[in-house]
């Protein structure tokens, strides 16, 4: 993929997420992709990251808005960093607005996104929501074990330092 089409594949990516649509965003992705997302955790298969969008994501934010800066491809791997907003319908956090810095790294295969993973500190979100520290812990706790499961973290941290992966 070219770096031009992997902007295009961002845009309608992300307008596709603002729509709510979850068919529609699920067609960025190849039918075994999973989606990492940092609240809902990892959906596999675009049936999973369909519903994932429409089911989980805007059934708790309403006026979601995303946008993708400086994307870089160099093929089958695409990295960019984006903001998004919404505001919490959550019930405990309902009418809070919220804004999101982040990064998103795409592996890419035949024009669609075959993973997704995003990187951003979502403690920052919490906060803007005034979510309690004792359950900020426990999300925590969540996402330190996410990544600490992860094959990738499990192959870094086996290897001594100084050591690369080949």
């Amino acid at each position: 993929m070219t770096s031009e089409e992997f902007a295009r594949l961002l845009e309608s990516l992300t307008r596709a997420a603002e729509s709510g649509d979850g068919a529609r965003f699920a067609n960025h992705f190849t039918e075994d992709a999973t989606y990492h997302d940092y609240i809902y955790g990892p959906h596999t298969g675009r049936a999973e990251i369909a519903a994932m969008m429409q089911d989980l994501f805007h059934r708790d934010a309403a006026d979601y808005r995303w946008e993708m800066f400086d994307p870089v491809c160099n093929g089958d791997l695409g990295y960019a960093w984006s903001l998004s907003s919404f505001t919490s319908t959550v019930p405990d956090f309902a009418g809070q607005r919220v804004v999101i810095d982040g990064i998103s790294r795409f592996v890419l295969r035949g024009g669609l996104i075959a993973e997704y993973h995003e990187s951003v500190n979502g403690g920052v979100a919490m906060a803007q929501l005034g979510v309690a520290p004792e359950r900020m812990a426990k999300v925590f706790r969540k996402w330190s074990g996410w990544l600490q499961q992860r094959p990738e973290t499990q192959d870094y941290l086996a290897r001594p330092k100084g050591s690369r992966r080949a």
